[in-house]
């Protein structure tokens, strides 16, 4: 995982995404859409370093949090901001289409 793209807990959830743009990506390791997912999303948090938060949430181990925001089918990607979420996606997206949509909010 590049080093740009914040792991979230249950924990660290709400102070991570209360301020700013966040794309989050609701995953899971067994899951082999999330694992083609990761690599996008790790280029997004390259290009969008400084502008938005991209991090990762695991739903085997952050189960709250994924019941929180009724994540049924993973990939789930969010996009929140200061906190509300703005835009939703669900299953495998292609980085042109989640920067386009990312460039909507940042």
């Amino acid at each position: 995982m590049s080093g740009k793209v914040k792991d979230l807990t249950d924990s660290n959830f709400s102070l991570t995404v209360g301020e700013g743009v966040t794309l989050v990506d609701f995953w899971a390791p067994w899951c082999p859409p999330c694992r083609a997912q990761g690599p996008i999303v790790e280029k997004l948090a390259d290009s969008f370093d400084g502008r938005a938060v991209v991090a990762k949430v695991n739903i085997d181990e952050q189960v709250e949090t994924a019941g929180k925001y009724g994540v049924a089918s993973i990939p789930t990607l969010l996009i929140l901001k200061d906190g509300k979420e703005m835009k939703r996606f669900v299953g495998l997206r292609q980085e042109n289409e989640l920067d386009e949509a990312l460039q909507t909010f940042v």
